[in-house]
C-alpha cells in the first residue's frame, strides 16, 4: 500500500512564525556581539534573551501601519522587551535579518531535500540489484534496438540522481551564507569581524562582499539545481509512464485497492502519479527561470526580487520534497512484469540482433556498407512477411557465404549482448563508495 503524502516539515518551515523565530535568532545573536564589545550592558542581554518574543498576530496588525515587515517585527519584540529594545537591529539594515534568515530557511530546507534525495537513490539502488538480470529489449526513437536489462536503465537513473546529490550538495554550501554588512555592506555601523562571529553563532559563512542583499546568483544556483533535479525526476517518470502503455506493459505503478482509474471505464488503470510529477517538474523549471530574472538588481538593490522569493522558495522546495517523496514510494511499489518484458523482447523475432549479424560478416571481411546492405535486405524481410529473423539470414547464400549456421545461431545469444551489465554496475557503485 502507498501512503499519502503527509510530511509536514517542509511546509512547517515556511509558516510566519518559522520565519519570524529565524529573524529573532539573528536579532539576539547582533545583540549577543554587542554586549561582547560592550555596548549592550550584560544584565540587559540577560533580560533580553529572557523576554524577547514576539506576536505573529501582532506583526499583522502593525504591518497594516507601518507597510513594512521588519519595522513591525521589531515593534512586536519591544513591546514583549521593553526598555531594553533600544538594544535590538543596532546597526542592522532590514535585509541582514531578512537575507540571512532566507539563507537559513533555504538550508534547512535543503537538508530535507537531500534526505528525500537520499532515499529516492536507496529505492533506485535495491530495485536496480533486484532487476540487474531481468532482460528486456532497448528502444531508439520508440523502436525496438538491443537487449538490455530493467536493472541497468534503473543504475542509470541512479547514477544520474547521484550526480544531483553532488549538485544539491553545492548549492547548499553556496547558499549557506549570511550578511550583516549594513544599509549597503560597507559595515558603516559595524565591523567584518563582528559579521563574522554572528553569523558563525548561527551556523553560516559571511558572503565574501554584499551590498544591501546577498547576491542572487546563489540563490539561482539553488533553485536551478532544484530545476534539473526535478526535470531528472520526470525523465523516470515518463520512462515509467511508456512503460505502463497498454501496447507495451512491462512496468505498472502500484494500483490501490479500491482505486479508480475512470469514471466512465471502469477498466483503467492510469500512471497517475507519474503523470502528475511531469506536470509539477514544470513548475519548479519555472521557478528556476524566475530566481534567473532576479539576479541583475538595480543599483545596491531593488525590492522586485522579494515578490518572487515568497512564492518560489516555500512551493519549489515544497514541490521538490513532495516529487521526492512521492516517486520513492513509485519505484518501491511499482510493479515489474517480466514475463510480458520477455514477450515483448522475442516480439520482433529476433530483429535486435541485427548488429551482432552486421559485425560478423565485417570480420569476415566485408566492407560495412556490403554487409549492411546483406543485413538490411534480410531485415526488411523478416519485419515485413513477419518472419524469424535468424530463419530468414539462414536462407540466404549471401550470408552462409560468409558465416556457418552455427556462427549464425550464437549472434542470438542474450547472454553474449548483456555479458558487460555486472561490469557497469561495478563501476556505477563503486562511484558511490568513492563520493561517500
Amino acid at each position: 500500500m502507498i501512503p499519502r503524502y503527509t510530511r509536514q516539515e517542509m511546509g512547517n518551515i515556511w509558516e510566519p512564525a518559522n520565519r519570524y523565530r529565524k529573524w529573532l535568532e539573528i536579532e539576539l545573536a547582533v545583540c549577543e556581539a554587542w554586549t561582547e564589545r560592550g555596548i549592550v550592558p550584560p544584565a540587559s542581554m540577560e533580560r533580553i534573551r529572557a523576554t524577547a518574543n514576539f506576536d505573529p498576530q501582532r506583526i499583522d496588525e502593525i504591518e497594516k501601519i507601518t507597510r513594512h515587515d521588519v519595522i513591525a517585527f521589531t515593534t512586536s519584540v519591544a513591546e514583549f522587551v521593553g526598555e531594553d529594545s533600544r538594544f535590538i537591529h543596532r546597526g542592522l539594515t532590514s535585509y541582514d535579518v531578512v537575507d540571512t534568515a532566507l539563507s537559513l530557511l533555504l538550508k534547512e530546507a535543503g537538508l530535507l531535500i537531500r534526505s528525500g534525495l537520499t532515499a529516492l537513490l536507496g529505492a533506485l539502488k535495491d530495485r536496480a540489484f533486484e532487476h540487474r538480470r531481468t532482460c528486456m529489449v532497448g528502444r531508439s526513437h520508440g523502436i525496438h534496438a538491443e537487449p538490455i536489462s530493467f536493472g541497468l536503465k534503473l543504475a542509470i537513473y541512479y547514477s544520474e540522481m547521484s550526480r544531483h546529490l553532488q549538485r544539491w550538495d553545492a548549492a547548499l554550501e553556496t547558499i549557506s551564507v549570511g550578511k550583516i554588512s549594513g544599509a549597503v555592506g560597507t559595515y558603516a555601523h559595524l565591523d567584518p569581524e563582528m559579521e563574522a562571529a554572528i553569523l558563525k553563532r548561527l551556523g553560516l559563512a559571511p558572503a565574501p562582499a554584499s551590498n544591501q542583499v546577498i547576491q542572487r546568483d546563489r540563490h539561482a544556483a539553488y533553485f536551478t539545481a532544484l530545476a534539473l533535479m526535478a526535470s531528472s525526476m520526470e525523465k523516470i517518470s515518463v520512462e515509467i509512464r511508456h512503460l505502463q502503455r497498454s501496447e507495451v506493459g512491462e512496468v505498472e505503478e502500484f494500483f490501490h485497492p479500491g482505486q479508480k482509474g475512470s469514471s466512465a471505464m471502469p477498466h483503467k488503470r492510469n500512471p497517475v502519479l507519474t503523470e502528475n510529477l511531469s506536470g509539477l517538474a514544470r513548475v519548479i523549471r519555472g521557478h528556476a527561470l524566475a530566481a534567473m530574472e532576479n539576479v541583475p538588481l538595480w543599483h545596491e538593490r531593488d525590492i522586485s526580487h522579494s515578490s518572487v522569493e515568497r512564492i518560489i522558495a516555500p512551493d519549489s522546495t515544497i514541490l521538490a520534497d513532495f516529487m521526492l517523496n512521492r516517486l520513492t514510494e513509485v519505484i518501491r511499489n511499482m510493479k515489474v512484469y517480466e514475463d510480458r518484458m520477455q514477450k515483448n523482447l522475442e516480439q520482433s523475432r529476433g530483429l535486435i540482433f541485427s548488429e551482432a549479424i552486421l559485425l560478423r560478416l565485417v570480420d569476415r571481411g566485408l566492407t560495412r556498407e556490403q554487409a549492411y546492405a546483406i543485413v538490411q535486405r534480410n531485415a526488411m524481410t523478416a519485419w515485413e512477411q513477419e518472419r524469424d529473423f535468424k530463419e530468414v539470414l539462414l536462407g540466404d547464400p549471401d550470408v552462409l557465404k560468409y558465416l556457418s549456421r552455427e556462427e549464425v545461431g550464437t549472434a542470438f545469444d542474450l547472454g553474449h549482448a548483456l555479458r558487460w551489465v555486472d561490469a557497469i554496475f561495478d563501476r556505477v557503485f563503486s562511484e558511490e563508495k568513492a563520493a561517500t
